[in-house]
């Protein structure tokens, strides 16, 4: 089989493997879609705390597939069953994992981190992923492609949920990457009044802005904060998310946050980044700063739900695809930071 190997920092190749057997308690997955995630990026770049610089790895950790085989002692899934995964698997005894917190789990392993992922044409599914609820049965109707999309969605509503947003609420998207597509689209089926997405590239915001924004900020052009006073008429954001790790853009969040404001610093800073918060303002206004990561098995089945009614359609952030033989095409485009959202279909030689 054909698989696109991270080696080391900077490199993937496409190479060919054995294709595995599973053991007694595990089963094989092929794999028809996987999307290309941030983390994925940035492992590329720079490595990552779970994978050491000259480790290889089969990344990936947003997939679906079709179970091809089954270990002798699985029970409940059949082959031919459309499947794809949530990535992180918790340990099972520590106190996040009791509370049905997977992604919170400090001793969490995880598919295309130091689990062989989906950027491969046939993937193993662990016992403990079995074990742990990791691996999600999918409509019928759903496009593979719309289900390699629900686990960064789910990651997203993680995020979401906590933020009680309502049909009266003004939202700040601060990115204009494919998670602040997902929270546009979040925001739109939440009802919210008005939604502001901000960036610095002219053609970025015309791109996203379709997805259910009502005005945008050039960063590049105007003030974040003064044009975000401005277009919610001195108001300020209700809620605001920063989808891109840059201290600037928590700093301008804050800044623009309304009384009894929510927060949530969805992507992280470069190791060692410091952001100053006036904590006067967090106490006098009575706002809510909030941080997620991941996502756990429930919020997966609530963002899984949401593709499947048709309330958020992920497919809308995808931009480019390409074929297993592409494969390190497609690497290198996602790094090169043009488009949304790049998809692999492992089953298929070339799409472009």
């Amino acid at each position: 089989m054909k698989a696109a190997v991270y080696q080391g920092r900077g490199g993937v190749a496409l190479l060919e493997r054995p294709r595995p057997v599973p053991g007694p308690d595990e089963l094989l997955v092929r794999v028809q879609a996987a999307s290309i995630c941030g983390t994925d990026t940035k492992i590329i770049r720079g490595g990552h705390f779970r994978v050491g610089p000259d480790e290889t790895r089969v990344l990936g950790h947003e997939l679906a597939g079709d179970i091809v085989e089954t270990g002798a002692n699985i029970r409940g899934w059949r082959v031919g069953q459309r499947v794809s995964v949530v990535p992180n698997i918790g340990c099972g005894h520590c106190d996040m994992c009791r509370r049905g917190l997977n992604n919170m789990c400090p001793d969490y392993d995880a598919f295309g981190i130091n689990i062989d992922g989906g950027f491969q044409q046939y993937m193993i599914v662990t016992a403990a992923a079995l074990a742990g609820g990791n691996l999600i049965g999918i409509p019928d109707g759903m496009s593979y492609e719309d289900a390699s999309l629900v686990e960064p969605l789910s990651c997203c509503f993680n995020a979401w949920k906590d933020l009680a947003v309502t049909p009266e609420d003004r939202v700040l998207i601060l990115g204009t990457g494919p998670i602040a597509g997902l929270f546009l689209m979040l925001a739109r089926a939440y009802g919210a009044r008005q939604v502001i997405v901000v960036g610095r590239r002219a053609e970025r915001l015309e791109e996203i802005a379709p997805l259910g924004a009502t005005d945008t900020v050039d960063s590049s052009r105007a003030d974040v904060v003064d044009e975000v006073l401005r277009l919610t008429g001195g108001h300020g954001a209700d809620v605001a998310l920063t989808c891109a790790p840059a201290p600037e853009l928590q700093q301008q969040a804050m800044a623009c946050l309304a009384r009894l404001g929510r927060m949530n610093f969805f992507s992280g800073l470069t190791k060692g980044s410091r952001v100053e918060i006036d904590t006067n303002k967090v106490h006098y206004w009575g706002l809510k700063l909030l941080g997620s990561t991941g996502s756990s098995v429930q919020d997966y089945a609530r963002a899984l739900r949401l593709v499947e009614t048709g309330q958020v359609q992920v497919g809308r952030v995808v931009t480019h695809r390409f074929g297993m033989a592409e494969a390190e095409a497609a690497f290198a485009h996602a790094l090169s930071g043009q488009g949304m959202k790049t998809v692999i279909f492992p089953q298929e030689e070339r799409l472009s």
